[in-house]
């Protein structure tokens, strides 16, 4: 029932139904399309019960519910009787508006985010085997020990598959060629090869690189590196792998493609990721690791400082997730990291700061979400209390930044490690515990910097920053908070295109020059208005027609650029020559069938011909599968034209490739 109510509430404040466009959800936010969000009710829902904040950015209005947003968005569909797009990833969407560095931190976040929770798994059960080793409550021989090393251990060093499906979903490979990339990396044989003692030649003798060569590919010295636990070498190798299958499915043909682009691009990429990526990713990772490890060398507590400072503003922007990659590198070379270490005394100056919240706020809202806030910050999430609590009200956020810095200089006197990836806050600490060593003074010294880091953020809001409690109990928006998660694009693309959504014609616009479209699909031409989507029916998205498709594939209906080639297959934004920009979405709602039924034959950002084949689809499977597969052609940026119809007003049925639209 809270959650009903609270759906009534969003839906209300949002402006009602007939505004929403669409809406999805990520991990923490509603995430709408709204048709006017001048309309909304945005201080009242910042001021809801449930809601954290609300923020406006890149064509979304995000209502950020935190950790039960997936609960909400539930009821919300239920009672709004919206269609619903379902769960999106945070890093889905257009990245054209972003810089070379937002890239890079939306690159490393999307290829790490999504194990981040069996890595942190995997990496707690592995320190409290090394914890129990240590208090000698279990044998290094015992089949316990090496069983619970083995879960721990094994994802770790097969870490280049489990990398190489989030790459190659980034990257837009198929997972299961990146899959094959990876186990080759990580074949027992190749393995084997590394520490062989025969020894065939040596190259650059005497340098940073100097490699024994121990095996040739096609008489090519193979300078062979141990890539188990590694990681810059698979999401390069991936990446390679990615443009050569993109390649070849511009010239193999379509009977073919289901095996003879994979068997290319495996043929390619795996030789040169031996033969060239491999060492030169290898060398790159051990320079970078070196690189950071000289810095913390120079002094461990400066080092320590800076980085407690200045870590929930790593997080803000998103920056931290170059600090993973290094950390990652750092234990694939060097068997431990000092760097990320050095942060974990910010998560429990952040607690102590939302504990002092909890007892100064005479807000029941700002209590309410202080309670939760500070549970979730002891086991490592603070996301609730830097956006809910300190940074709205900032000068909490500061005194944080302030306890963090202590904190963190004290880990980098104590010579604190992490020896392996764990979880955060209080979960960290079994990564912090070296098995051969056990619990020494380094683990002590992690222990008192997360006491007093808590303590000192508790004491000094209590001290300075009680004037801001309940004074920013109203949260501001934050422009800070947008660059937490890259902009996402709505899975419902009933709502947006990316492909260029009608908007109305400025006076000082030009009309677009004249010109004609041949049709996608072969089927029957059905005027727009008979779609059963109102989205289409009503011409929002602009004007266009829909066709009955009788044969299952979508070509190109003029030469142009794929702006959109939605995930699940469905749905296709191409922008022509001529500048017309249209979406042909295949059937209605099956965006549901999450791409059964459908092979994508393009991607974003290619170059096509007219009657080129875009889309294959099994007209029975989103039949037998309850939807329609009625297909509308929409002209989304019709009001650059005078006119948009049919080239025969007569016509019943067509053929793909035959003229079917004249834009004048």
């Amino acid at each position: 029932m809270a959650y009903e109510e609270l759906s009534k509430k969003i839906i209300a404040d949002v402006g009602g139904k007939e505004n929403v466009n669409s809406v999805v959800h990520c991990t923490t936010r509603l995430r709408f399309k709204l048709k006017d969000e001048s309309i909304a009710k945005t201080d009242d829902l910042k001021n809801t019960d449930g809601v954290i904040t609300v923020v406006q950015s890149g064509g979304q209005y995000q209502v950020v519910i935190g950790n039960e947003v997936a609960d909400v968005y539930e009821t919300l569909v239920k009672v709004g009787g919206f269609a619903g797009g379902g769960e999106v990833p945070d890093d889905y969407g257009e990245d054209e508006h972003m810089s070379i560095t937002d890239r890079f931190i939306d690159l490393i976040s999307g290829i790490f985010s999504p194990m981040l929770g069996a890595l942190c798994a995997a990496g707690m059960i592995k320190g409290f085997d090394a914890m129990f080793l240590a208090f000698g409550w279990l044998s290094a021989n015992s089949g316990t020990y090496k069983i619970l090393y083995a879960i721990g251990d094994g994802f770790f060093y097969f870490l280049p598959i489990v990398l190489s499906i989030s790459a190659a979903n980034k990257f837009h490979l198929d997972k299961y060629i990146g899959m094959a990339i990876g186990m080759a990396l990580c074949y027992p044989e190749i393995v084997a090869l590394n520490s062989s003692k025969t020894v065939l030649t040596t190259l650059f003798g005497g340098t940073f690189f100097e490699s024994q060569i121990h095996a040739t590919f096609l008489g090519i010295p193979v300078v062979m590196m141990s890539y188990t636990s590694s990681v810059i070498p698979i999401i390069l190798a991936v990446w390679f792998a990615a443009k050569v299958q993109k390649w070849a499915k511009k010239w193999v043909p379509t009977v073919v493609k289901t095996f003879l682009v994979p068997f290319i691009t495996l043929l390619i990429a795996v030789p040169i990721t031996f033969l060239v990526i491999g060492p030169i990713a290898t060398w790159i990772s051990d320079g970078l690791s070196t690189f950071c490890v000289a810095i913390y060398n120079f002094s461990p507590i400066i080092a320590g400082v800076v980085i407690g400072a200045f870590w929930q503003v790593f997080v803000i922007f998103g920056v931290h997730w170059g600090l993973v990659a290094v950390t990652m590198a750092n234990l694939a070379s060097q068997g431990y990291d000092p760097i990320l270490v050095l942060s974990l005394a910010a998560l429990f100056a952040q607690t102590g700061v939302v504990l002092a919240i909890m007892l100064q706020t005479k807000n029941e809202k700002t209590r309410s979400i202080a309670f939760p806030a500070f549970i979730s910050g002891i086991f490592g999430v603070t996301e609730p209390a830097i956006y809910g609590l300190t940074l709205p009200r900032k000068r909490p956020f500061i005194i944080s930044c302030i306890a963090s810095a202590i904190g963190g200089g004290i880990i980098g006197l104590a010579g604190t490690k992490l020896w392996m990836m764990a979880g955060m806050g209080v979960f960290s600490i079994p990564g912090a515990i070296n098995a051969k060593n056990g619990i020494d003074a380094s683990v002590y010294g992690l222990l008192i910097a997360m006491g007093v880091a808590a303590v000192l953020g508790f004491a000094l809001q209590m001290l300075f920053g009680y004037k801001s409690v309940d004074a920013g109990d109203k949260p501001v928006k934050s422009t800070v908070e947008t660059a937490t998660e890259p902009q996402l694009a709505s899975v419902n693309v009933e709502a947006s295109t990316g492909a260029g959504v009608a908007t109305e014609l400025k006076p000082e616009m030009t009309y677009n020059q004249a010109t004609k479209l041949s049709s996608p699909v072969t089927g029957t031409v059905l005027p727009l208005s008979d779609v059963k989507d109102e989205v289409f029916s009503s011409g929002a998205m602009g004007q266009g027609i829909a066709i009955e498709p009788t044969k299952g594939l979508l070509v190109a209906p003029a030469d142009g650029t794929i702006a959109l080639v939605f995930p699940t297959g469905h749905a296709v934004g191409l922008n022509t020559t001529d500048g017309a920009e249209l979406l042909m979405h295949i059937g209605m709602d099956t965006v549901e069938l999450n791409g059964k039924g459908f092979k994508t034959l393009v991607e974003k950002g290619d170059s096509v011909k007219a009657g080129q084949p875009l889309v294959e689809f099994d007209i029975q499977t989103i039949k037998d599968a309850g939807f329609s597969v009625t297909t509308p052609i929409v002209i989304t940026n019709s009001k650059k034209y005078h006119d948009v119809k049919l080239v025969d007003e007569t016509m019943k049925s067509i053929q793909a490739n035959e003229p079917l639209l004249a834009l004048d």
